[in-house]
């Protein structure tokens, strides 16, 4: 049971790097406009994206954009990254438990 429960927390930590990365990416993307990436560049931020897409667009249908004036602020990749970090906090407490 405690290896299962540092296996999910490893996969959490790790889920959760991909998660920042993606925010990075995002962040160039919007800041940069006439930013050229080269090609690793697109290979890993595709790989992010493919990672990290299905539960944004999930959250995405749920929460709507946070409107603030004239922009539109996209909730999902935060309320992922919370849900991920009460997920963290629930299996530390159940390892905690178990020993």
């Amino acid at each position: 049971m405690i290896m299962l429960g540092v296996i999910l927390l490893v996969a959490i930590r790790l889920y959760t790097l991909v998660l920042v990365g993606r925010i990075i990416i995002e962040m160039i993307q919007s800041f940069g406009r006439t930013f050229q990436p080269p090609r690793w560049f697109i290979m890993i931020a595709e790989v992010l994206f493919m990672l990290t897409d299905p539960p944004v667009k999930a959250l995405r249908r749920v929460i709507p954009p946070l409107r603030t004036g004239g922009v539109a602020v996209d909730m999902s990749v935060l309320v992922l990254f919370l849900l991920l970090m009460v997920a963290s906090m629930l299996v530390r407490a159940l390892l905690l438990s178990s020993t």
